[in-house]
């Protein structure tokens, strides 16, 4: 610890974990280098050159305190999070959950930092992990190839990875209107925040087989199709059999057709991507199916007929640490007490969980800048 610069803490990596790590530190007085290596570089998921952009769905998920995640974005609120500030102040309608308009989140934390005096954001590829610091790694689950050599090198340990899908987006504009209704899942007093394409059980099992011929984007050969379950591309859903679909993202419950008031077989939900209701995403919709498979197929849903995408649906690998192996439960690297990791590439799921890592990591890297022992949560949170 006598070589390296005690006070500041190198983050590399501007993504959701990175930019609340640095809020952190920066709130409690500590000067941070953040590291990001747009525009210079850009992964295969991400398309814009802001921090905290979101490359999935646009929902930050349920925020109901009566479950998990909904829980876990209060405790957040109270501890002063610049992401769940940012959520709250971009949110879009979607019912019971908490959906940003994208744009606008990342915007909101770009300029919160850009504007932070203890903060200085270096637009740049980072290929090694510097030793004069303390670090914080968050260079996500598409980290480039010579930071990942980096980190394999520090860690002695190889990566883990798994294959993550994203959902296509719509253009408003080109729904139509006489086939589809709004509405919220067991909300039949509001007009609702979802769009929703309803199909008969012979348009639904029509649109089930055309996924089980659809052409897929070929994966090396060398590589096996691992899939995370909580994200699996709707093909790989489809393949279990006829009724799964009907069960999980096309389920119908808690909807009723306003045009026949009766639940549909089974429904395709669309949710507001902006604030301008211009977008809309498909959701549970991840798919690699090729492009053109995505138009022919999707535009045989009741509504979509003439569907213009504004974005299509696509597959990337995700690589992670052996966190359980490496990490201690306040973020630290066993082997190197100056090194800590956040964010997916940690292995956790999910835009809220990546941000609570960074906020978990960039409160512990303020401790052992400190020379204090560094906090755990309790089991209870």
């Amino acid at each position: 610890m006598s070589d390296r610069a005690v006070n500041q803490v190198t983050i590399i990596g501007g993504g959701l974990a990175g930019c609340e790590a640095a809020w952190q530190l920066s709130k409690r007085g500590i000067p941070v280098s953040l590291f990001e290596m747009k525009p210079e570089v850009f992964s295969p998921a991400h398309k814009t050159e802001h921090l905290a952009e979101l490359v999935c769905s646009n929902s930050l998920r349920s925020n109901a305190t009566e479950n998990a995640v909904g829980l876990l974005k209060e405790e957040m609120r109270i501890m002063g999070s610049l992401v769940m500030e940012a959520a709250d102040a971009t949110s879009v309608p979607a019912g019971r959950a908490l959906a940003v308009d994208r744009n606008l989140f990342s915007l909101f934390i770009e300029n919160k930092l850009s504007s932070n005096s203890n903060i200085e954001i270096a637009r740049k590829e980072v290929t090694q992990i510097p030793g004069d610091s303390i670090v914080i790694i968050a260079t996500g689950p598409l980290t480039s190839d010579a930071m990942a050599d980096s980190i394999s090198t520090l860690t002695g340990s190889e990566y883990l990875y798994f294959y993550d899908a994203i959902s296509p987006i719509i253009y408003e504009e080109s729904l139509d209107y006489t086939k589809v209704f709004k509405a919220s899942r067991y909300d039949d007093t509001v007009k609702g925040d979802y769009i929703n394409c309803p199909l008969t059980a012979e348009e639904y099992e029509s649109f089930w087989r055309e996924l089980l011929d659809g052409e897929e984007v070929s994966l090396r050969d060398f590589e096996d199709k691992k899939c995370f379950e909580g994200c699996l591309p709707i093909e790989v859903i489809a393949r279990r059999g006829i009724k799964t679909l009907s069960f999980g993202p096309m389920k119908p419950v808690g909807l009723v057709n306003p045009r026949t008031g009766k639940q549909p077989h089974a429904v395709i939900q669309l949710r507001q991507e902006n604030r301008e209701a211009t977008l809309f995403n498909m959701v549970g919709f991840q798919t690699k199916l090729t492009w053109p498979e995505q138009r022919r197929i999707f535009r045989t849903i009741p509504g979509l007929e003439r569907a213009a995408f504004a974005r299509y649906g696509s597959i990337h690998r995700n690589t992670f640490i052996n966190s359980p192996a490496l990490l201690e439960k306040s973020m630290q690297l066993r082997s190197n007490r100056d090194v800590f990791f956040c964010g997916q590439i940690t292995g956790v799921e999910g835009y809220v969980e990546s941000a609570a890592s960074g906020l978990l990591a960039g409160i512990s890297a303020s401790y052992h800048l400190s020379g204090k022992a560094l906090p755990i949560p309790p089991r209870e949170t």
